[in-house]
This record gives structure tokens, sequence and C-alpha cells, in this order.
């Protein structure tokens, strides 16, 4: 003997009940018990229907023949037109009594829990007669049976308890005799003693499917759903969640009851004590494998099996000093609940006895308060115990698997992963089973808590960093070449999966929180929403994406004021702009603070030198307790272009522009030329060393002439420069005849920092310092007299944006 149940969406229409059909057809030799849910949707639109016409709202007439006409559509596209006369009659009589029903509670104005256990009723009362007619015209040897006369319960209308031992006898003399092969029955509804109607709860069908495959002891319980198993979390929530093959039934209960919605949670209490497998299927894929359950199965040893989580939720506190040592309060609480029939979905209780927690569902909370409120008023009233405390809009999420009582540190690694991605934890529980570890957390990180949690536990180690780009112009759209190029090496080596969710540029942002394709990411933005930078910071928060990065491409000052409110939110900030790291100290220090209290790295490689690794290998040595005595640097690619270009054969002016065309020198050259630039890059190296340094400490020793800068835009400092050309080729001919060549320097010793242009003479370090390129020399405690020394390309958009990207995986790595 088989049994078979269909939910809801697999008997959704026509189409849908065409596949059940076949997949019944097929099934093994021997008898099979088919129980059949509402078709999708109709469920829910009988209790709106009811609860319209209790408001004695009109508007449930317009809703019931909505419910007729979904039903009659189904008849005439499967049952053929020769057999529908008898169809149509039946079904038709049935929604005029529903029809007399909801008529009643119209005109009395309110809904009992036996009327609503009527009405709701229909949904399977239908389907199933109408799915059995189907497959007797379809030439299946099939027959109806009225669940109502096997089940049978007590008379607690809504979620009524079975007479197991009654239902028992029942279903086993009905199927020792039963006239067909098939059999088709509703899911969830049954009757008292007294014949009244009832129902099993949402999600019965399941249950109904259950107890008659324990009555008849069943070879096996199908659930046929519209996912192909159970996940190791919700499929919809977590793209990479796979199916579990196998899992025990002690492990699918834990799963189901925390929200895993493709088993009902009491399904397998049934057949549980009878041995009998469960098997989850998939009506729209049914030669998918699916997930077996049976007794004490865990593949491999393994440990977490499933993620799974409860939805609006809301915490109750009772807490008092009165609590403290005095029998009878726990049992008082929880006596209170269960006469308001509140259902407890987590304990929790300090050790001291000073206060317990406990998590219901949101939309008892109200009527919990007032409960408990008034049992404990006289507590209340003399300061023995507090009222009670009620926290809304929350959320469970648990992590499940049969081993996990035997491995230490899955708590440490789940609660980390969490604090990683800012998700605070409001209230911890584990069993004594040590079958599952349950967090509440506020409702809005369920989604990224997930995830994460998934990639930790199951996504064999690649870690899913989640990009937001501001600025895609020379440096930024390199930035996304290189993403592109790099993508399947970065997962295939390095475990790390990059996505690109946001980008923006001045005009126009472009959000796509499934990973924005790079090969064509322009003609995408092209078509986005206007730009606007509190709009991109709020979508980038609102997202709340595990292992966010906020990437900085631009050198807006208004931008650089931003990184306090990514970081605070535990989003990762990745800069070329040097504005932040040079501006106040205070700033600087506030970020960098941020950065540690969130967890949050705070990364800007490219703030001196590009892509050269300057500022990494200056924090190695400070952590590894060097300390720095002296630094000479050239930083600026753009200056150190500029004067090695320039000659008597051509003109400064000339080689600048050649500098800005080639994007050597920030959009205003005038940033590069007046030692600005290089004044910050020193700024954040002496920062970095461990010194406490603004920028007006900093000596600047410019050579630009006074017209130059002050010059409001670019157009006026180039005619500036042109004006000025005598005083350029002056200092070009003094440095020649000195047998010297000149270069912008910048110095940092004794707590005090320079920059300037100096004449550098033949053999030092930094004579042959070609092109662009940038050279740092680093005097410490360990290397007093031979520097450590950094040198190579300083500026261009290809090493910037490849030390950008370091930055990336370097928060990857964190």
């Amino acid at each position: 003997m088989q049994v078979l149940k269909f939910g809801g969406t697999s008997v959704a229409n026509a189409q849908n009940i065409s596949l059940v059909k076949n997949i019944v057809s097929n099934v093994a030799q021997g008898n099979v018990i088919v129980v059949v849910s509402a078709l999708g949707g109709i469920t829910d639109l009988l209790l709106k229907t009811a609860s319209l016409a209790s408001e004695q709202n009109a508007a449930y007439l317009e809703k019931a023949k909505e419910i007729e006409a979904r039903h009659i559509e189904t008849i005439k596209e499967i049952i053929p037109i020769k057999q529908q006369s008898k169809v149509l009659s039946m079904v038709k009589s049935e929604l005029n009594n529903l029809e007399t029903l909801l008529e009643g509670a119209y005109l009395i104005g309110e809904i009992t829990p036996k009327l609503s256990d009527k009405i709701v009723s229909y949904g399977e009362l239908l389907s199933s007669y109408i799915i059995s007619e189907y497959f007797i015209s379809e030439g299946l040897a099939s027959s109806y049976k009225d669940s109502r006369e096997l089940i049978k319960t007590n008379d607690v209308y809504g979620k009524a308890a079975v007479n197991f031992e009654r239902t028992n006898t029942l279903c086993a003399s009905y199927f020792k005799e039963v006239p067909h092969k098939i059999t088709v029955m509703a899911g969830f509804i049954a009757a008292s003693e007294k014949g009244d109607q009832t129902t099993l709860g949402r999600g019965g069908s399941d249950y109904t499917a259950a107890i008659v495959a324990a009555a008849v002891n069943a070879d096996v319980l199908e659930i046929w759903t519209d996912v192909s198993g159970m996940y190791t979390a919700n499929p919809k929530i977590v793209k990479q969640a796979k199916a579990i093959p196998h899992i025990s039934y002690e492990e699918a209960m834990e799963l189901s009851h925390f929200g895993a919605k493709v088993l009902y949670s009491p399904t397998i209490q049934p057949v549980l004590s009878k041995g009998i497998s469960i098997v989850i299927k998939n009506t729209f894929d049914p030669g998918a494998p699916g997930t077996l359950i049976t007794k004490n199965r865990n593949e491999k040893g393994k440990t977490v099996r499933g993620i799974s989580h409860i939805d609006n939720i809301a915490l109750l506190s009772l807490e008092g000093p009165g609590m403290v040592g005095i029998p009878g309060i726990s049992k008082r609480f929880f006596e209170v609940l269960s006469l308001a029939e509140i259902s407890v979905v987590l304990i929790t209780q300090a050790s001291s006895e000073h206060s317990i927690c406990i998590g219901i569902s949101a939309n008892d909370i109200d009527k919990a308060v007032s409960r408990v409120n008034e049992a404990f008023e006289y507590e209340i009233a003399i300061g023995k115990i507090k009222p009670v405390f009620a926290e809304k809009d929350l959320a469970i999420i648990a992590l499940v698997g049969d081993n996990m009582k035997s491995h230490q540190g899955l708590s440490g690694k789940m609660f980390s992963t969490l604090g990683r991605n800012n998700v605070n934890i409001r209230v911890i529980a584990q069993g004594a089973s040590e079958r599952n570890i349950s967090a509440v957390i506020d409702k809005i990180d369920v989604k990224k808590a997930l995830n994460a949690l998934h990639e930790e536990f199951f996504e064999e180690n690649i870690k899913q960093l989640n990009l937001f780009v501001m600025g895609v112009g020379n440096v930024g759209s390199k930035l996304l070449t290189q993403l592109q190029q790099q993508k399947k090496y970065l997962k295939d080596n390095l475990k790390l999966n990059l996505r690109v969710v946001g980008i923006s540029n001045s005009r126009k942002m472009l959000f796509d929180d499934n990973g924005i394709g790079l090969k064509h990411w322009e003609d995408q933005l092209a078509t986005g929403e206007k730009a606007d930078r509190s709009a991109f910071i709020a979508q980038v928060k609102k997202l709340n994406l595990r292992n966010s990065i906020f990437v900085d491409n631009t050198a807006s000052e208004e931008i650089a004021a931003t990184y306090g409110n990514f970081l605070s939110s535990s989003i990762s900030v990745v800069t070329c702009n040097k504005i932040a790291c040079s501006s106040s100290y205070g700033y600087y220090d506030e970020l960098k603070q941020l950065a540690r209290q969130f967890n949050a790295p705070f990364l800007f490689e490219t703030n001196v030198g590009a892509g050269l690794p300057i500022i990494d290998t200056l924090k190695h040595l400070i952590v590894s307790g060097d300390k720095v005595l002296k630094i000479q640097a050239v930083l600026s690619g753009s200056l150190n272009f500029v004067f090695n270009h320039f000659n008597e054969k051509n003109t400064f002016h000339e080689v600048v522009k050649q500098a800005q065309d080639q994007g050597y020198t920030e959009p205003d050259p005038k940033i590069d030329l007046s030692g600005v630039d290089v004044m910050r890059k020193i700024l954040i190296l002496a920062r970095e060393s461990g010194n406490q340094l603004e920028m007006a400490d900093i000596e600047n020793r410019s050579f630009l002439p006074v017209t130059s800068l002050e010059a409001i835009n670019n157009a006026a400092f180039f005619k500036s420069l042109r004006e000025n050309e005598a005083g350029f080729q002056k200092l070009y001919r003094e440095a020649k005849n000195a047998n010297s060549k000149l270069k912008y320097v910048a110095q940092f010793e004794n707590g005090k920092a320079s920059v300037g242009l100096q004449q550098i003479p033949e053999g030092h370090d930094f004579y042959n310092l070609e092109g662009s390129d940038n050279i740092v020399l680093f005097y410490t405690e360990r290397y007093p007299n031979q520097p450590l020394i950094i040198k190579g390309a300083g500026a261009g958009a290809d090493v910037t944006a490849s030390g950008i990207f370091a930055d990336i995986i370097r928060v990857g790595n964190f």
C-alpha cells in the first residue's frame, strides 16, 4: 500500500492535475491512496470570503463567484463533455451549500470556529471529488472516499486532535476491502464523533496522509509538492540551496517545525512509530530523486543538515526580582498562555531565575501581553515582577542536524558568521538533544543570515562577495573588466564568488541583487534610474546582503563622507579616494574604529602608490613590532611622469596635458601639481605609522606660481602654465646643469612631514625612477641604514584598478 499526497500547487489547475494523474498511473503495483489539497489558492480565498461575510461586506459575493468559477473552469477543462453533467451538478450543489453558510455569516455579522471549519473545508471536498471523477474518466480504477467518515477528532475547531484509536480502526477496516486500486481522499478535513465537521489545521493535508499511512501500515508515504525535496535552506531565499537526499525523522521534524514549509511538522509523528518511510517529490519534475526520510539516517556523518527559519515572531519577556527562587512562576506563566491558546515556539530562561523569555507568533503578542499582565497583576503592583515586555518584527533561524551534538564549535561558527555580517542575535536556544541551535534575529536580516550560514556550512567554503561600485570612469571601468575576466579563476582557485550588485556614476545607477552581468554593464547602466547618492546608500542597506563591499572609485569629498554609514552597517569599504584618510585625524580614526567595531574591513591600499603594496607592507612592519624612523618617497606618478618627460624640447603645459589625457593626473591636475595629492599620501603613511598628523602640519614647498595655485578651473590653470613657461624651463636647466633630475619628494621624519621639488643627484635611489613610477624608502629600527624599498608603477587606471581588486580579495580572505 502506498499513500501519495498532492499539495495545492500540484492541483492548482487542469494542467497540473493532469500531471498528478500521470504520476498516480505510474506508481508501483498495489493499492494507492491519493490525498489531495484544495486547488492552489482556494483555501486562502475561502478564508478571505468568510472574513468579508462576517464583516457584512457584500464584496464576499464576488469572492464566492471567483471560487465557483475556478472549480467550474477546472471541471470543463479536465472532464469529458459527456461526463461533465454529473460532476457539475454535484459541485454546484456543494457550492450552493457554501453560499448558504456565507450568507449566514453575513447576516449575523460574525463567524465562529465551527462555521469557519465548515466553510474552509469546501476547498478539499471539491478538489478531491473533481480529481476522483477525472481519474475515472481517464480509465483509472479509482473511487472517492469522504475523509470525514474515516478520520475522527475531538470538537476543537480549527485544529482538532485526532482520535487515533477510532481512526485507525475505521481506516484499517475500510481499506481492507477497498473496491478499487486507487482511492482519492480529501486532506485537511475530518469529523468529530458527533459528526460535526472539523479541520486539522493549516498544512493538515500532509497530516491526513500520514494518519492514513500509519493506520494501513503503508509501505511508503509520498508527499508531492512543487520542489524536489527538503532543501538545505529555503531555495526562494538561498539560491545555492540543495535538495537533501536522505534525512532522519527527527531532522525532518526540526526543519519542518522551523519553517521548512515543504512538510507539515505533525506529519512525521503518525508514521514515526511505524517506521514508514516518507519521500518528498516534485510534481513538476517527477524524475528528480527528492528527499527520503527514514529512521536514524545521516549521510556521511554530516553535522548540519539544514537551515530553516520562522517569520513573524515576537518575544515576550517576564522578569523581576520576585521570580527568583519562587516555585510556580513558570507554571503560571505557561498556563496563562495555554488557556489563551497561544503556542510557544521557543523558550529560554536565565539561570538566575530572574527572567523567562519566550517566542510566539506575532499575531498573538497583544493578547499574550494582556493576559500575562492580568495574571500577574498583584506581583506587578507591588514591584515583584515588571510588566511583561514585548518585542516584534523578529524571526527565528535554526541549524538542524542529528550529529551536531558530537561536534564542538558549531555554535561559535554560527554566531561568528552572523556577527561578521552585522546580524544581531536577540535570544539563543538549544534543545537538550542538541539537534538544533536556534537564534532570534531581526526579520529584516533573515535573507542575509540564511545566505551567510548556508555559505559557511554547505557551499564548500565558496564565499560570495557582493560589490557596490561607485564611479565607473577610467579606474572603475577597468576594475569591472578585471572582475569579469577573473571571475572563474577566483571561484575555482580562491573559492570566492564576486558579484557586482550595484553600479553608479554621476548620472545613472543600477541594482540587481542577483548580480549585474559585466559583459554589457554599460548598456544596462544607461537604462538605470537617475543617480542619487542618498538613494544609493539606502538601497545598499535595504538589500542587506552578506559580505557586502562598497567600492569608491571617485575623488569625491561627498562620497568619502559616507564611509561611516557603510562601516556602521558592517559593509566593508574599499577605496582609492584619498580624501577620507587625509581629512581630519578625528574622521580617519573614527573610520578605523568603526571598521574594528563592526568587523568591516576598511581598505585603501590604492591611496598611496596605486597598485603597489605600500600600505600593506607598512602595516605588516608595524604589527610585527617594527618602528618607522623615516620615510622618503616619490609618491606622485603624475608628477614623476611630468618631470621625466619635460625638457627644453617641449613645454610644461604640453607635458601636463599629456599626463591628464593618459589618466595619470586627477580630473583636476592642479591637485597633483600643487603637491596636495602628495601631501595626502605622506599624511596617510605617517598616520599608518602610528602618528597623529593633520594636513596643516605638512610643509608644502610648491614649485607652482601663485597664478597657477589660484586658478579657479582647468582652463585657467593651463593658461597660467603657458604664461609661466620660462620659470619651468629655468627649473629644468638648473637641475640639468647640476647633473641632477627633478623629482617631487615627500619626507617624514621625527614627527614632521614635508613635500617639495628637489634636485636628485646621480646615484640616488630616486635618480633613475622612470615614467610614472613611484618609490618609497622605509627606514625603520630593523632597516636603519639600508631602507626597505618598494618601487613600481604608481599611476594609471589599470594598476589602480588592480590595487582595488587586491583589496577586494583581502576582504574576501578576512
